[in-house]
């Protein structure tokens, strides 16, 4: 992800001010014997124009006009998928307004999920969801790096746990290795994932190798493991974002989000590893392919799951 730029060309006259010298051209009088008003103060005078005139003025709130000049930068590729808009100070002195104002107009431009703010660093252009698809037995880094991003790996934790609740039912009993990353593209924050495995088959495992490698490809070069990794069951639900994923992932709490559980096995149908996944709502897409299938209507391993 590329650093806060300036802003590469003028920023065109809001529409308010457009609408204000279009209604000022109707009056008849020539542009040649017209005064040059500053715009600002061409709109305050909106109100001293006769009330029977053919055209109602109406004055744009400043930030809309702001948020809706910022869009147009954004859809002309002025500004790319993740990458940083000027500081509001920036932009604050571009626009001659105070940081309220500014701060109002990227509010609405988050609200309709275009830009997408993090604490301390400021606003970036949103990207589009990325697609994942179901139905192939492989991990995200690996579809991801096939769309041309750039997938990386953050540990955020790696401690040892007594299995309870729903790890101990799937997993059994004992004592397991929990890691928590979190997964970015392009830098950005784009999942929070935590495994579980056998604390004994971690033995000589370092944080840097979790960020390195996926657990996939450590367990299938290490002698602990006495049978290969062959396939997994993964589960989808949809879940509102807490207060501590929304603080790594810079949503807002409360907010949609899809969280995947996948349970992989063995050869012998033994389940090794045990994941759960957090997306924003707004980051992930899941894709899958249905085919025909005598006697069903519903693609093979999808269910539905009834309250």
């Amino acid at each position: 992800m590329r650093g806060r730029p300036s802003l590469r060309r003028p920023i065109s006259t809001p529409r308010a001010n457009r609408s204000y010298a279009r209604s000022t051209n109707s009056t008849g009088v020539p542009a040649s014997s017209r005064v040059t008003v500053d715009p600002l103060i061409a709109t305050s005078l909106d109100h001293s124009l006769p009330y029977n005139t053919s055209i109602r003025q109406v004055r744009t709130p400043r930030y809309v006009a702001i948020a809706e000049d910022l869009h147009d930068q954004i859809r002309g590729r002025h500004f790319a998928p993740g990458e940083y808009l000027p500081s509001e100070a920036a932009l604050s002195q571009h626009y001659q307004v105070s940081r309220i104002t500014v701060r109002k107009a990227l509010e609405r431009l988050r609200d309709e999920l275009i830009v997408e703010s993090r604490q301390g660093s400021g606003w970036f252009v949103a990207f589009r969801p990325l697609e994942q698809t179901l139905g192939s037995f492989g991990t995200i880094e690996e579809q991801l790096a096939e769309k041309g991003v750039t997938p990386r790996r953050k540990v955020l934790s790696s401690t040892r746990v007594t299995a309870r609740g729903r790890l101990e039912e799937i997993l059994g009993s004992g004592e397991f290795l929990e890691v928590r990353r979190l997964n970015l593209v392009d830098e950005i924050p784009f999942a929070r994932v935590t495994v579980w495995l056998p604390a004994a088959m971690a033995e000589g495992f370092s944080l840097r190798s979790f960020e390195e490698h996926s657990f996939y490809d450590l367990l299938s070069r290490s002698p602990l493991l006495r049978r290969p990794l062959v396939s997994a069951r993964q589960t989808i639900a949809a879940t509102a974002i807490s207060a501590r994923d929304a603080a790594l992932l810079n949503v807002p709490t409360g907010s949609p989000a899809l969280m995947c559980e996948r349970i992989t096995f063995d050869l012998a149908g033994l389940p090794v590893l045990f994941s759960e996944f957090v997306f924003p709502g707004s980051r992930t897409q899941f894709v899958t392919d249905l085919t025909s299938e005598v006697g069903s209507i519903a693609p093979s391993g999808l269910r539905l799951v009834e309250d």
